[in-house]
């Protein structure tokens, strides 16, 4: 079992009690020499939090194994056939500990900052170091009560809902093929205030072309005006954006003097 701990941590009083999970323990000592104490460590029974069954695990001594000498030493445990259970195969959970101060009378609280991940592999997260021994048994400091060895811990496991909300940024630099040509006939002839071209593949999305021969503001305009258009089929969701970089050409047949325009839309 290892904590891997870092600076990653918050120390505060709160007076709120734990609300994922509490025990208070009539007579410490007596704990520590039944046989619910195995391995140095009291491991609690199973508590409900974010869909998922986890267990509080105390070294009242500290857990020598994980650098926790001297101090008391608190971990959490996810049940690994809750885990199966669930769709996803790894959980994030962010974890607070508390020790309850009869003198404050407020819990002495140490956050974890950084979501843990819980899988089949890593199903215990805690740290070594919650709070010394030597601060933790002093009766003066109100951890430990005088009236019979009482003390009372407590963990808040706070599940991260799974992602449902996210962005994809792609850019396709070379499109293959990277040309439509739309040839035009008997364009003196054209009455229709718009002219479309058939649609075209291009990036994934379909395209069309559209023509408008006397402008697109007003039909007494002195300029002919081409817009790219996505196809009638494709339909955006809210807040997606396609971003693209056309150029559009009206080409000389006599393949000397093309009018050409850069478009960034």
């Amino acid at each position: 079992m290892s904590s891997n701990i870092s600076s990653t941590t918050l120390q505060s009083w709160r007076e709120r009690p734990p609300s994922s999970y509490s025990l208070k323990v009539q007579i410490l000592s007596k704990l520590q020499s039944s046989n619910l104490y195995s391995d140095g460590k009291y491991q609690f029974r199973r508590f409900s939090s974010g869909g998922y069954n986890w267990t509080l695990i105390i070294y009242p001594k500290g857990n020598d194994k994980d650098n926790g000498s001297g101090f008391v030493s608190m971990y959490v445990e996810i049940d690994s056939a809750s885990l199966m259970s669930s769709p996803s195969s790894e959980v994030y959970a962010d974890l607070r500990f508390f020790v309850f101060n009869k003198k404050e009378d407020k819990y002495f609280t140490i956050q974890v900052v950084e979501s843990k991940p819980f899988n089949t592999l890593r199903t215990v997260w805690g740290l070594p170091q919650v709070l010394a021994l030597d601060t933790f048994n002093d009766l003066r400091n109100g951890y430990v009560l005088y009236d019979g060895d009482h003390c009372e811990f407590g963990v808040d496991v706070i599940v991260a809902p799974p992602p449902t909300k996210w962005e994809i940024l792609s850019f396709d630099v070379e499109l293959p093929p990277p040309k439509f040509s739309w040839t035009v006939t008997n364009f003196s002839e054209i009455k229709v205030h718009r002219h479309t071209s058939d649609s075209f593949s291009m990036g994934g999305r379909e395209w069309v072309l559209s023509l408008y021969p006397k402008g697109y503001a007003t039909e007494n305009s002195k300029w002919l005006s081409i817009f790219l258009y996505l196809a009638d089929g494709e339909i955006l969701s809210d807040d997606e954006k396609v971003y693209v970089k056309a150029d559009l050409k009206v080409e000389d047949p006599h393949r000397s003097n093309h009018l050409s325009y850069e478009s960034m839309l």
